[in-house]
Parts: C-alpha cells; sequence; structure tokens
C-alpha cells in the first residue's frame, strides 16, 4: 500500500490495518527483549504502552499505568480505575489488565508525604512482583524503561534483577525502524498538516493575529482526527529567531513572513514535524533567497541519506558555523545551536532514533537503516525576518521517500 487513504475504516479498500500493527510491534519487542536475555520488560513510558499495546498513551511518561510484556507474548497492564474497566471492555487483545498503583507521576507528587511517596512505590513494585510470580518469572531479569531511583530501589529490595539499559536498548531497536502501516501513519499525519496549512493560507489575513489564524489551523486538524500536542504559527520579526512563546497575540502586517510548525500533530499515536514559509503578498528578493537557500541546504542532506551511510557523513551536509550564522548568535560550536539545522527520528515521539546533527553525530555516529522515519529541518534568516521549511521522509533502498507533499520550490504566496 502507498499514497494516502481516508481516515475511516472501510471494508473496499486496504488501508491501515491497525490490528496488524499492533502484532507487529509487539513481536518485533518480544523478539529484541529475547535476544537481549530478558525475561520479561516494564514498560513505564507512554509511547513504549502504545507501541506493545495499542493503548492510546499520549503522554511522555507512564504516571498511573504500566504494562509487563512477558517472553511467552502475553502483556500485563495496569491502569487507574476509570481506564483499566474501559479497556477491558474495549480492548480484547489484552486479557490481563489490573488496577494500578501510581508511585510515579502526580499521585506521589501532590501527597506532600515521604511515608506515602515510599508507600506509593513499594506498592506498584509489588504489583509487579506478584504478576512475575504468577507467570512464573520471578527468577529472569526484569527490564525497566525508566531509570527512576526509587523505583530500581524497590524493585531491587524485593529481589529483582532490574536491567534498564538492557530495556531502553530494545525498545531503541524495536522501534527505530517502521512497519509498512507505520509509515502509513506518518503519510496521513503528514497530510492532515497539509489540511492545515491550507487552512492558513484560506484565513490569514493583514490584522488578524497570529493565534487567531493557528486556532482556525488546529480546529481544522481536529477535523481529521488528529491530537494536537504542539505546534505554532509565527510572523514578521517574531520568525527570527524564533520568538521564545511561539504563538503570540502580534498582528499579521502586509510584506510578513509567516511560518508554522506542525509538530507533535499525532494520528493513531504518529507525530508529525513539518514547517513551511508564507509570506503575506509577494516576498522581497531577500526573502526568496534566504528561502532558497534554506530548501537547498535541505535537499542536499536528503540527497546523503541511504541506508549504509552514517549520521557523521549526512551531518557533513548541513551548514557549517558560517552557514548557522553562528556569530549572530555569538555561538562557538554546533552543540550551542539546538533545534536549527538537524534530522530527527519521526514515530510514537516527536524525537526518536535516529539524530542527524553536526553538534553530536561526527563524534556518535550511528548506520542509518531501510524503514527509518524522519523530520529534517533548515532555517534561513532574511534580513529582520527569517525562513524554515521541513519535509517528513521515510528511509528506502535508494534513498528517502518523501512523505509531505506541500510545495517547497517557493514560498507560499497569501495574498490580501
Amino acid at each position: 500500500m502507498s499514497g494516502t487513504r481516508g481516515t475511516m475504516a472501510v471494508d473496499w479498500e486496504e488501508r491501515i490495518d491497525v490490528k496488524r500493527m499492533r502484532e507487529e510491534r509487539k513481536e518485533r519487542a518480544l523478539e529484541r527483549m529475547r535476544d537481549a536475555g530478558l525475561g520479561s520488560m516494564l514498560l513505564v513510558d507512554d509511547p513504549n504502552i502504545r507501541y506493545v499495546t495499542g493503548l492510546a498513551m499520549t503522554g511522555g511518561s507512564g504516571a498511573d499505568h504500566y504494562s509487563l510484556l512477558l517472553e511467552d507474548g502475553a502483556v500485563v497492564h495496569w491502569d487507574t480505575a476509570d481506564h483499566a474497566s474501559n479497556e477491558r471492555y474495549n480492548c480484547p487483545w489484552l486479557n490481563d489488565i489490573r488496577y494500578a498503583c501510581p508511585g510515579l507521576g502526580n499521585v506521589p507528587r501532590a501527597s506532600g508525604s515521604d511515608s506515602a511517596r515510599s508507600f506509593l512505590l513499594d506498592k506498584m513494585a509489588q504489583t509487579v512482583v506478584d504478576a512475575l510470580e504468577e507467570y512464573g518469572l520471578s527468577n529472569e531479569p526484569m527490564g525497566l524503561d525508566t531509570g527512576n531511583g526509587g523505583l530500581v530501589s524497590a524493585f531491587e529490595s524485593k529481589g529483582v534483577d532490574v536491567r534498564t539499559d538492557d530495556c531502553t536498548a530494545v525498545m531503541e531497536d524495536a522501534r527505530k525502524t517502521k512497519t509498512r502501516d507505520e509509515i502509513e501513519c506518518l503519510r496521513q499525519v503528514a497530510a492532515i498538516c497539509e489540511a492545515g496549512f491550507q487552512t492558513i493560507v484560506n484565513e490569514a489575513e493583514v490584522g488578524k493575529r497570529e493565534s487567531e489564524v493557528w486556532g482556525d489551523a488546529v480546529r481544522e486538524l481536529w477535523r481529521h482526527g488528529a491530537m494536537v500536542q504542539g505546534g505554532y504559527l509565527t510572523s514578521g520579526p517574531n520568525t527570527w529567531p524564533k520568538h521564545q512563546a511561539n504563538t503570540t497575540d502580534r498582528s499579521i502586517r502586509p510584506g510578513d513572513l509567516v511560518y508554522a510548525d506542525f509538530y507533535n500533530v499525532g494520528y493513531l499515536g504518529y507525530r508529525s514535524c513539518y514547517y513551511r514559509t508564507f509570506s503575506m503578498g509577494e516576498p522581497t528578493r531577500e526573502q526568496e533567497e534566504a528561502y532558497e537557500t534554506a530548501r537547498e541546504n535541505l535537499y542536499a542532506v536528503l540527497e546523503e541519506i541511504e541506508p549504509g551511510k552514517t549520521t557523521a557523513e549526512i551531518a557533513r551536509a548541513f551548514p557549517d558555523m558560517a552557514g548557522e550564522h553562528a556569530d549572530w548568535y555569538g555561538a562557538d560550536e554546533h552543540w550551542q545551536l539546538t533545534t536549527n539545522h538537524w534530522a530527527h527520528g519521526l514515530g510514537l515521539q516527536l524525537y526518536e532514533v535516529p539524530l542527524v546533527w553536526r553538534g553530536l553525530s561526527p563524534d556518535h555516529p550511528i548506520e542509518i537503516e531501510e524503514g527509518m522515519t524522519m523530520a529534517v529541518e533548515t532555517q534561513e534568516p532574511a534580513g529582520r525576518q527569517g525562513v524554515r521549511v521541513e519535509e517528513m521522509v521515510v528511509v528506502r533502498s535508494d534513498g528517502v521517500e518523501l512523505l509531505s507533499q506541500w510545495p517547497v520550490e517557493e514560498i507560499t504566496v497569501i495574498d490580501y
């Protein structure tokens, strides 16, 4: 399957097969867990929980829910009372759902009591120990995807052989390349973002505030079934450097550059990162030249991405310190220029393996693999304003395939 389909379920064509996606993801994690010599893995990080269970966890780490993947492929999941009750009814592929004890996150933090925090951590660990004993795995090493010292100590006090580094490596390896359905989820979220870009073209007017236009765009994303957990729109002098408050109440004016970043927009959990630049009226020659530079820099990197290349080799295609305008920032090294020119993996999180960046990759390279998905982004100043551009791609055997399709050859002009 290739090419974007609709977001609804139908019986007359093949679309994203969510059952297949769940099963293939869990099998990847299970295979790598066994290879690592682990008898089980306790997953607390939300994207890892979703990867293995299919449950729509949307945060960064599971404050009051956690899942245990066992070597025979069974899963024990713990959740809050209401969520667990709903999951028992709605998720028939999970047959062991229990009530969680929130040893991490909001509840212990809000308790205001050291003894309460110790009680909750101990009780959380005990729920898992009980399950390990029930399934005959209490003597096998257990992976844990969080390095929380209190939780690790609670398990160790109960005789559990906890392996945090092994679990992190297992889940990174499972998730770094994507299945066909995962790739289609990313293609679909790119298409949803393009509906947002079109809304910006339709709704942006001189005198309208950034926040109003952004609100129009977000409404369109929600209409298409997206989960919106990030993104912004900025204009005029707020475009260089990128405004620290992101979307503001600034009124858009004639001659403004406007760019939007649809990042952390999710479809079935898979996250976007997708910049495009617009101009209110015809751009100036300075603005056109800046955009041409940013686009050429971006595509120079895309030309280098292929299986077998290292992130160090690819990073050399990004601008050097002069191209980064390091003097303007007063920066001496690339690591000081985070988020300006880089490529980062996309999946159930905004930043996944791989990361291609001059601030890191030259000394810490990894190899690019077919099936990796990523966002590649560049920027360039145009006087007191600036442009940004970004593509979402999947690595194929002969290079990259673009998942993003909004026109990129020139700045999108908004007439007024």
